[in-house]
């Protein structure tokens, strides 16, 4: 099941997450977990963790309680965006990582709509943390150096997803940072789904295809 908690960053600033652990986690074994480090959309902003399960990978869980991964999913505060809370994701991330039996060669990073654009930048930002990334919708970073800053993921395995209809995030933001990426070297697949609009997620986590892809990475 997944359980809301707040992470202490500093004495006045705390990070909301949702933590999913699989029924059969437990700390008392050698056996190890792969993770996923899930960012939620802007609707989904605030300091009530619950609201996360609505949308994407923690709706999904609600329904797959055998689901073999363990999901951290962080909150961002209202009225920011990822890329500005990328220190504390990252300072949550190593709490997790620490404290968790996980598989540290099989750590993956998505997200969706405004996760997708923290995906992207997140995972150029620190390519080394990650195996694979599945963005999802998402806009390219309004950071200084993108987009030709996602060739910082050459090395890292992406799979992009977005809606040829959709009408809050050009499809064509997608294409940009697939194309770049593939031209500096990256191994990067697109699919661009025909007739579907922006709420395209769910179809991306109910698909078999790409979880047998993204069980098969590793660093």
């Amino acid at each position: 099941m997944q359980t809301a908690h707040h992470f202490q960053i500093t004495d006045s600033v705390t990070m909301p997450y949702l933590l999913y652990l699989p029924d059969d986690y437990t700390p008392d074994t050698e056996q190890v977990w792969p993770f996923i480090l899930f960012l939620h959309g802007s609707g989904e902003r605030g300091d009530t963790p619950d609201i996360i399960r609505l949308h994407g990978l923690p709706r999904l869980i609600e329904t797959q309680p055998d689901f073999p991964y363990i999901v951290l999913s962080p909150q961002c505060p209202m009225d920011t965006r990822w890329p500005e809370q990328i220190d504390n994701v990252i300072a949550l991330l190593d709490s997790a990582l620490n404290a968790l039996r996980v598989d540290h060669s099989r750590v993956y990073l998505t997200g969706l709509s405004m996760g997708g654009q923290g995906s992207w930048h997140l995972g150029a930002t620190y390519p080394d943390r990650f195996a694979a990334l599945l963005p999802i919708c998402g806009r390219i970073p309004p950071v200084e150096g993108f987009p030709e800053k996602v060739c910082a993921l050459q090395d890292v395995p992406v799979w992009a997803f977005h809606g040829a209809k959709d009408d809050r995030v050009p499809a064509e933001q997608a294409e940009q940072m697939a194309s770049i990426l593939h031209d500096c070297g990256g191994h990067v697949k697109l699919t661009i789904f025909p007739d579907a609009d922006h709420f395209c997620w769910d179809r991306v986590y109910r698909d078999p295809a790409v979880w047998d892809w993204l069980q098969a990475q590793r660093r």
